[in-house]
């Protein structure tokens, strides 16, 4: 499986992908936004984007589907329940669908509700399983639920899904954010050290060729994982003081979410 990280360079900081068969050089367009990008990327590889996948139904994900159509004939997937949403879309994923690539990737759709309810997230069948997690998982993060989504659904896809996929998954997640992210961490976990270790050079780093984070690092820099942090909770009833003396971790993450939305 070849992975092309294609960096936008917007205003709302978006990845854009493609995923390609080195048997065949077909491939899958994810989110591709930014189509000349991904048209003049396929090209210059010698890929021939077959399909395209949007994670979700918002504009900063689906707004190039239509020119990478026109130019290359392909076929549009996502979520089942988006189709109202997504012009002419052409195939609705569930969970545990397949996608195949050319004779020799696979990708299974995730179903993964709470930035939207019909998200999708895929995750490779590869010695090594890369996640391609839209705006569900972020490096560091995890997506708001303002436009269409709800805490509780992403809480449930963070603890009953994402957190049980193998420590040395590859996150690609929809845009980069980790920067600020990684911010967010500190204030909520001050001696997360890890993070502070990682904080001074990601500030650094160049989008266009950016760290790509495991499950088991996320675990260790992301406060959405880190629910059992008694740092998280010191500063958790610092900002929430009428929490109960005993709360469970989807309280703790709903209000981490409440706090990411206005810090």
């Amino acid at each position: 499986m070849i992975v092309e990280q294609i960096w936008t360079a917007n205003d709302y900081r978006n990845f854009n992908y493609l995923i390609a068969c080195p048997e065949t050089g077909e491939a899958l367009a994810i989110d591709p936004l930014d189509h000349e990008k991904c048209l003049a990327r396929a090209k210059q590889r010698g890929f021939t984007i077959t399909q395209i996948l949007n994670t979700h139904e918002h504009h900063d994900h689906i707004g190039g589907n239509d020119s990478v159509v026109k130019a290359t004939h392909a076929k549009v997937l996502a979520h089942y329940k988006a189709g109202a949403r997504i012009p002419g879309m052409d195939r609705g994923l569930k969970a545990g669908d397949l996608i195949k690539i050319g004779k020799s990737v696979e990708l299974e759709a995730l179903d993964t509700p709470g930035h939207t309810m019909s998200h999708v997230c895929l995750l490779s069948h590869t010695d090594q399983p890369a996640l391609f997690c839209g705006d569900t998982l972020f490096n560091a993060g995890a997506g708001n639920c303002h436009g269409g989504g709800h805490p509780e659904a992403l809480y449930a896809t963070f603890a009953t899904q994402l957190a049980r996929l193998p420590d040395r998954t590859l996150i690609y997640p929809g845009h980069d954010y980790i920067a600020n992210n990684l911010g967010f961490t500190l204030d909520r976990e001050p001696d997360n050290a890890r993070a502070k270790a990682l904080i001074g050079n990601i500030k650094n780093q160049d989008p266009a060729h950016a760290m790509v984070t495991t499950l088991a690092l996320e675990k260790e820099i992301n406060t959405f994982f880190r629910l059992h942090s008694p740092s998280v909770h010191k500063r958790l009833r610092e900002a929430f003081p009428d929490l109960p003396d005993e709360f469970d971790d989807r309280t703790v993450f709903i209000k981490l979410r409440e706090l990411r939305n206005r810090w």
